[in-house]
């Protein structure tokens, strides 16, 4: 993994929005993994204010409750719309959410992870971590290998989301998810996160045990997976000094390494 430890939340976006506008300009056809969640917004702010031609851009949002009003606004169908779709000026029938008031579900779920391989797969995945280590929507002791799928969320996320509602009470118990396989088929992953209260799950993923307990450990298993953290985040790793160094050795005018 690259870890990328920056300043602030600000930071954290531009720099992932950076690594978003690469995938773009060198794939104008790319297709993204769309996060959604509180630490994604910075990312799609930043991307605000590229000249990106989207054209040709198809999305997957990651996640969506199950029976709730398509245009309710925490809905996801609705923040992908108002934070990526109309922020940026994709093409909305390109940008596909998981549909959560099926009448059947589980064939929702298999239709939408079969979508994702038709297009070829995502290109990059753009990822939050939950503080007991979910992304998306797969809690502890989800597998590795699971696909898109329906699933119980806990009370800690539960009540992690109830920021968004007017009581906890009003958040949805169940939803549909890309599974941990799924994600983990996307070509690049970027995972983003700040403040101090994501900073245990952080250093969990990134530097404990590759373990379903902590869903995002997955990463670790990732070919080309970079972690995007602010220095609240970055609190409890234990090798910031080592991340900190550039990815290879910078030489000085007389050819020595420093």
């Amino acid at each position: 993994m690259e870890i990328v430890i920056v300043k602030d939340r600000a930071m954290v976006g531009r720099h992932a929005a950076g690594l978003i506008e690469q995938t773009v300009k060198s794939r104008p056809a790319a297709v993204l993994g769309l996060a959604t969640g509180s630490s994604p917004l910075p990312v799609y702010e930043a991307l605000e204010g590229k000249n990106l031609d989207w054209t040709d851009v198809s999305g997957f949002a990651l996640d969506e409750y199950v029976d709730i009003p398509a245009r309710h606004p925490q809905s996801y169908a609705s923040v992908i719309r108002r934070e990526v779709v109309d922020r940026l000026g994709l093409d909305g029938r390109r940008v596909h959410v998981p549909d959560g008031r099926a009448s059947d579900l589980d064939a929702a779920a298999r239709q939408f992870d079969g979508a994702i391989r038709e297009t070829g797969g995502v290109d990059l995945q753009l990822l939050g971590i939950g503080t007991n280590g979910h992304v998306g929507f797969n809690e502890p002791g989800s597998s590795f290998a699971s696909r898109t799928r329906v699933a119980a969320l806990t009370a800690n996320t539960r009540e992690a989301n109830s920021r968004f509602f007017d009581s906890v009470h009003q958040v949805p118990t169940h939803c549909i998810t890309q599974g941990l396989g799924t994600i983990l088929e996307a070509r690049r992953l970027v995972l983003v996160a700040d403040g101090t209260h994501k900073a245990e799950a952080v250093a969990r993923a990134v530097e404990g045990p590759v373990t379903s307990m902590c869903p995002a450990s997955a990463i670790q298993l990732h070919p080309w997976a970079t972690v995007v953290i602010d220095e609240a985040a970055a609190a409890k790793l234990t090798m910031q000094d080592y991340y900190r160094q550039p990815a290879s050795p910078v030489r000085t005018e007389t050819g020595a390494l420093r």
